[in-house]
């Protein structure tokens, strides 16, 4: 969710040299993104372990010599560093994450359902306070495009004429936030007969997707495992960059997705919008959720239900989603 933010202040300041760290993996969202920003990727568990780990970790970001610091990320780590930043007296703003509107909003009792600030405006709040306000404008990391096809590989192929690409992101790291897996392959199946020239892409890296994945992929000829067949997160985002739909949980996939300016149909459970994690450019018209009066039960889908049952999740209906991904296609 920073990606739009990082675009924004690199392009609308763009003397500002812009330096984002973070795990390896974020790498191919930020780089490209803009000249004038570079990735400077971190190992916590390996190279910068504990608290030496991280004064070797500050000595290194502090020969950077940055003029600035945003802690977009607030937790004990993050916190760590922007303490050593401040000692040396460098100028450091750190998130806000409104965390008390979030605990009203997924309170068991005395429940306040107000809408919290995204986390695109948190992030862009930091900016503000270090001198660098930014008007949020993106539409993808592909810029005004879309990703190169040829780079994948050759059974994914070119996108026919006609076609429909329709992606399938039916996994989240938490049972709150998982549709029935029953549900989603109705969805497939009946979207697969109303449809037979689309083609279905599926998202989920894990042994358990893997194997769901292989399933439904000898159910259903026009299902691609696209996480299986690319080579990396890149390939991925330029998949996504040519879907006519994705329908995805809450989850990772919902944002990647979102930052390839594709629209999302996304299924919420455990969670919900309110607590600023819609993703980019999505809107709540294509969010599929069912109103029950313990929803929202967390702000992140991590803990136990409140009925045992994860009614808000089994509730929901194939035919409400398909609806909504043909509302997308049409």
């Amino acid at each position: 969710m920073l990606v739009p933010v990082v675009s924004s202040l690199a392009r609308q300041y763009p003397d500002v040299h812009i330096t984002v760290l973070s795990r390896r993996f974020a790498r191919s969202l930020f780089e490209g993104l803009a000249g004038n920003v570079g990735f400077m990727e971190a190992d916590l568990k390996n190279d910068y372990h504990g608290i030496h780990g991280l004064n070797a970790l500050y000595r290194r970001l502090k020969a950077k010599h940055f003029t600035a610091v945003a802690d977009m990320h607030g937790v004990l780590r993050s916190k760590y560093l922007s303490w050593r930043f401040r000692i040396d007296r460098n100028p450091v703003k750190s998130i806000n994450k409104h965390r008390k509107g979030k605990r009203r909003l997924a309170a068991k009792t005395g429940k306040v359902m107000e809408q919290q600030p995204t986390s695109f405006q948190n992030y862009a709040d930091v900016l503000a306070r270090l001198g660098y306000p930014v008007k949020l404008e993106f539409h993808s990391i592909f810029g005004e495009g879309r990703g190169d096809l040829s780079l994948l590989p050759k059974i994914i192929g070119e996108k026919g004429a006609g076609e429909r690409w329709i992606g399938i992101a039916p996994f989240a790291a938490h049972e709150g936030k998982i549709l029935p897996l029953e549900t989603m392959e109705q969805v497939i199946a009946t979207l697969s007969e109303r449809h037979p020239d689309a083609r279905f892409f599926l998202f989920g890296g894990g042994d358990k997707e893997k194997a769901q994945f292989e399933t439904w992929c000898d159910r259903y000829p026009r299902c691609v495992n696209a996480s299986a067949q690319s080579a990396g997160l890149l390939q991925e985002l330029i998949i996504m960059s040519h879907l006519d739909v994705m329908v995805s949980m809450d989850s990772a996939n919902m944002h990647l997705a979102s930052l390839t300016g594709t629209p999302v149909v996304s299924v919420w459970g455990a969670t919900h919008p309110y607590a600023g994690f819609m993703g980019w450019g999505q809107t709540e018209e294509n969010a599929i959720q069912i109103d029950l009066p313990c929803r929202p039960c967390s702000v992140y889908g991590n803990k136990p239900c409140h009925r045992g049952d994860f009614a808000c999740m089994r509730q929901i209906s194939a035919d409400t989603i398909i609806k909504k991904v043909e509302g997308c296609l049409s």
